[in-house]
């Protein structure tokens, strides 16, 4: 029985103020079909029955096969370890560590979080995690507007689109100016100037696949007094240059590669980590390393610059949820690989998705560019994605990000392999696309 707050006598106040005779009558604004339509719904089950109706919509799922999805979420070795530990009661239940002396476990899983992102990424300081990659891509651009006091925001378009959509939500509030800056062949061009612009923002690898210039991209961002803002492929630092070797002011990303499965899109983490200079203007919250009165190690909430801890006006972010479970993923996780097996996952990527581009080319298949890739690329098909996804599906085979029109690519998809892909597994995705259609040694179709 639910329980309902308010008594009739109270409803019925509440309405003479208002003006109305009936709670019915404050939706008399809406269609009469949409305040109660008519549901076709099947006869209730027992819980057996329906228990084994849910179990049969499960199966439905076919979260097996051959593997080859990417766009911002992949797949990749994930050690048994790493959600034994990390789902333990003690973290699962835990709440924002505010107390140091009874979330002392936190806050060095977290310290260590930090630690762990800033060496891999080369910066100094890392937050204790953000909502998502695209909001973290958000916070960067906000940050160094506030650090410059300039109000314009150069993007690539080399950046996940989705990405650009939440860059946008967020700053067309503030007035701030959005400039995306076109590829060329597949890469964001070095501009010549920058003038007044508050940063840059470049992914690497890019939404293409490809690798960008981005110590020129630096250098042009810092001569116009811009910030360079590097949206990162964590899992790639492994074996690429991390953003701080090639000036990058600010690291964002996503971190769902470095310990969560992509579990039909989420849940994962974004990370923010900056140069020393940055750390008053860090989005959520920074733990530190600091003595107990017996001067032993503890670790406390050193930063938090969110608006439930100061005032409003003066608040970094007004995001106060991070994800802190799912760094906690990625913590143990890259953990328990250590900076050799992290390597040998990266290197595993290089060499399958390679391997893959490869393959199809002995088909007569066509790449869309022919440039430098990490473990991504995409394939210029003779059908539209919609078409190519659903045909690959129905052969048990998943692949086949669309690659929008904005790129003007004409029909294609990308591709990704990881160290999880197998050489079978690449024999099944040529089987389906040659079943499809795809690998007819003729000429590719374009619009």
């Amino acid at each position: 029985m639910p329980y309902l707050p308010h008594s009739p006598d109270d409803v019925r106040r509440a309405l003479e103020t208002i003006g109305v005779d009936s709670i019915d009558a404050l939706f008399d604004e809406l269609p009469s079909e949409l305040r109660d339509p008519a549901i076709a719904l099947p006869p209730a089950l027992d819980e057996t029955a329906l228990m084994a109706h849910l179990r049969a919509l499960a199966a439905r799922d076919t979260a097996t096969g051959p593997n080859f999805l990417g766009g911002g979420m992949r797949r990749h070795f994930i050690p048994a370890v790493t959600p034994h530990l990390a789902l333990q009661s003690e973290f699962v239940t835990a709440y924002t560590p505010y107390q140091p002396e009874v979330a002392q476990g936190v806050l060095q899983a977290t310290f260590e979080f930090q630690t762990m992102m800033a060496e891999l990424t080369g910066l100094d300081v890392a937050n204790a995690s953000l909502y998502d990659g695209a909001t973290a891509v958000a916070e960067a651009a906000l940050l160094s507007v506030r650090h410059t006091g300039h109000e314009r925001v150069l993007v690539s378009r080399g950046v996940h689109p989705e990405t650009r959509a939440v860059l946008a939500t967020y700053l067309h509030a503030l007035g701030i100016v959005i400039e995306v800056m076109d590829l060329d062949g597949g890469r964001t061009p070095v501009p010549a100037s920058l003038p007044g612009a508050a940063c840059v923002i470049a992914q690497q690898p890019n939404h293409l696949g490809a690798l960008e210039d981005m110590s020129g991209l630096a250098q042009a961002a810092h001569a116009g007094g811009a910030l360079l803002v590097a949206a990162v492929d964590p899992v790639s630092l492994a074996v690429l240059k991390p953003p701080g070797a090639y000036g990058a002011d600010v690291a964002v990303g996503d971190g769902q590669t470095l310990g969560n499965p992509p579990a039909f899109g989420g849940p994962s983490f974004g990370f923010m980590v900056v140069r020393q200079e940055l750390l008053r203007q860090l989005p959520g919250r920074l733990v530190g390393a600091t003595t107990d009165v017996e001067g032993r190690r503890a670790y406390v909430l050193t930063l938090q610059a969110r608006e439930q801890h100061i005032r409003r006006s003066k608040a970094k972010s007004n995001i106060c949820s991070n994800h802190q479970l799912t760094a906690l993923m990625a913590t143990v996780n890259m953990a328990a690989l250590g900076p050799q097996g992290l390597r040998e996952v990266a290197v595993g990527s290089v060499v399958q998705a390679h391997r893959l581009a490869d393959r199809l080319r002995s088909e007569g298949a066509r790449l869309a560019l022919e440039v430098p890739f990490f473990n991504e690329f995409v394939l210029l098909t003779r059908h539209s994605a919609l078409r190519v996804r659903s045909a690959l599906a129905a052969r048990g085979v998943h692949a086949g990000v669309p690659i929008g029109a904005e790129y003007g690519l004409g029909n294609a998809v990308s591709l990704a392999a990881t160290e999880l892909v197998s050489d079978e597994d690449i024999e099944a995705l040529v089987s389906a696309l040659r079943a499809g259609g795809e690998l007819e040694r003729s000429e590719v179709h374009h619009g």
